[in-house]
């Protein structure tokens, strides 16, 4: 290595210290750490001992990549040419983690659709104007894309909320319920271990229309425990509150009404920052008086069922505020509602709940998985990702956007899917169970050479016959290497061609889990795939059975 060259023991520190870094070390230390990464996972060594070296081997790239730009102005990798990574706060997904999203958007579409709900979709990117003022201290996330010379004047959706407001203004719409799953942007400082992304899937829900009170947002919150029980991440708390209501506490304890949105933004912290720090920013970054603060918090820190409801109708300076009694009625009507629906067990009214977005008028609810709740005390290795769904009333927002000033009102529920697939990967990863990643259940295979055309037109047969098949793309693949690619990628049966079997009019099948072969008549073969098929996934599914009762 070069003169001041350093080891990685000792790399920070030279960083630290300014000392001269030279590409050939990097490039060396990089080369080490490689190899260290490689050695570790031969050895099966424990996963967090790998983890933490890789997130070394990555480390080493990104500081090659920022020397090289420093010097150069231009990124680059070990080998000189362009540095290849996602943008930050953006990932690519694996085939298994594939597996897992499209079968937690399946869980979740069908509960939409079970509920009565029709999907729409809306462009990614929308008019900066439509955007703008309805985020609160959010709005500096909006991405805003670059001017093209154009009239307009774009940014990426935020969120599914403002684009389906605009969506029912535009239309004219006054009564629908609606599911929507697509891509959010936000311009945010990225905890990607969180479930904190730049590009991410929302999963939405949304009734609009003018119906009786509480029985639209009932079914809201009523889904999103459907979901999760569906899901089975794990328990789960519903938190509750009503946006008038926060209001009129902001009223009672002497918050200007320009500082109700900014006041509640800073309380939506309190579920992860402590109270003297939401104290400091309310009395030093928002102007309010100490004594307000404190009076505020004297509030917030209630929480409970449905009888905090009379123990703050005692309360005669809140009962002064008109929007205070009717918030309650509300939440008494929401509750016995959600008794109906047999959820009140999972249900928490907490009057620290605020949701941060300036278009929430009404109810608001936040669901917090009990065991992944972020803990200080563990610094930020752990699976720790906050609310996983969350939503609430939005009576205003389409009567801001139509031109007409028509008044639309809505609820909505939304479902936050790359937390829930963290989660997901996370428990994969403790079960080591292997995901099938490919849907193929019969492999056509030969033994023998020049079988090709009778592997394709065997093929032909089954996909005809509505089958998932598949078959190795040589001329002469080796057996071998055909049963092994069944055995990892779990197919059920495996259809083997041979010449003796052509001219008896037989069919030789081999269950790859069992290694069990057997013989059936060739004008027999679609009937009897389907009963073998049956026969061997139910053994599966008894032998997994058993396993999880293990």
């Amino acid at each position: 290595m070069a003169t001041n060259s350093v080891s990685t023991t000792n790399l920070e520190s030279a960083i630290s210290t300014g000392l001269s870094i030279t590409d050939n070390d990097l490039n060396d230390l990089i080369k080490i750490q490689g190899d260290l990464v490689r050695k570790l996972k031969a050895e099966k060594a424990p996963a967090e001992q790998i983890k933490e070296a890789v997130a070394k081997l990555v480390s080493l790239k990104q500081e090659l990549a920022a020397h090289h730009l420093a010097v150069n102005g231009e990124a680059t990798t070990t080998g000189g040419n362009k540095l290849l990574q996602c943008p930050r706060g953006t990932r690519d997904y694996h085939p298994g983690q594939m597996k897992i999203r499209e079968e937690v958007f399946r869980i979740i579409t069908d509960i939409f659709k079970q509920h009565g709900a029709e999907t729409i979709d809306t462009p990614v990117m929308e008019l900066t104007s439509l955007l703008t003022e309805k985020y609160g201290e959010d709005s500096k996330l909006i991405y805003e894309l670059k001017d093209q010379g154009g009239a307009e004047q774009l940014a990426l959706r935020y969120d599914l909320t403002v684009p389906f407001a605009r969506y029912l203004a535009e239309n004219g719409i006054s009564s629908m319920k609606r599911y929507h799953i697509g891509k959010v942007y936000r311009r945010d400082n990225p905890k990607m271990t969180r479930g904190r992304y730049r590009e991410f899937y929302q999963c939405d829900f949304d009734i609009a229309g003018d119906f009786d009170v509480m029985v639209a947002d009932a079914e809201c919150i009523k889904i999103v425990v459907e979901i999760l029980d569906k899901l089975n991440l794990g328990q789960y708390q519903i938190f509750v509150n009503h946006r008038k209501l926060l209001d009129a506490v902001f009223a009672v304890c002497g918050v200007p009404d320009s500082h109700f949105r900014p006041i509640s933004s800073a309380v939506d912290k309190l579920d992860k920052t402590p109270w003297p720090v939401v104290r400091n920013e309310m009395i030093n970054e928002k102007g309010l008086a100490p004594e307000i603060a404190d009076k505020i918090w004297s509030y917030v820190q209630m929480h409970g069922n449905a009888d905090l409801i009379n123990k703050l109708r005692t309360d005669a300076q809140l009962m002064s505020q008109k929007i205070a009694t009717g918030a309650l009625n509300d939440l008494e009507t929401l509750f016995r509602y959600l008794s109906l629906y047999g959820v009140m067990d999972k249900i928490t009214f907490d009057l620290k709940l605020a949701r941060g977005l300036d278009y929430y008028t009404g109810v608001i609810f936040e669901a917090v998985l009990t065991k992944y709740q972020y803990d200080p005390q563990l610094g930020e290795d752990q699976v720790a990702v906050g609310s996983v769904a969350g939503g609430g009333r939005y009576d205003e927002l389409v009567h801001k956007i139509d031109p007409r000033q028509r008044r639309v009102p809505c609820i909505g529920a939304s479902i936050g899917v790359e937390r829930i697939f963290a989660i997901k990967e996370h428990q994969m990863a403790e079960s080591k169970i292997q995901t099938k990643t490919v849907e193929t259940e019969i492999y056509v295979a030969s033994a023998q050479k020049n079988l090709i055309e009778e592997r394709m037109k065997l093929c032909g047969y089954l996909w005809a016959n509505g089958f998932k098949v598949e078959m190795a793309l040589k001329r002469n693949p080796k057996i071998l290497d055909q049963l092994q690619y069944c055995e990892k990628n779990q197919v059920e049966l495996c259809v083997i061609v041979g010449s003796s079997e052509l001219e008896a009019g037989i069919v030789k099948i081999r269950v790859v889990n069992t290694r069990e072969e057997f013989e059936i008549p060739r004008d027999q073969l679609a009937e009897q795939l389907r009963v073998y098929l049956n026969k061997v996934r139910q053994q599966l599914k008894e032998s997994s059975s058993k396993t999880n009762s293990n």
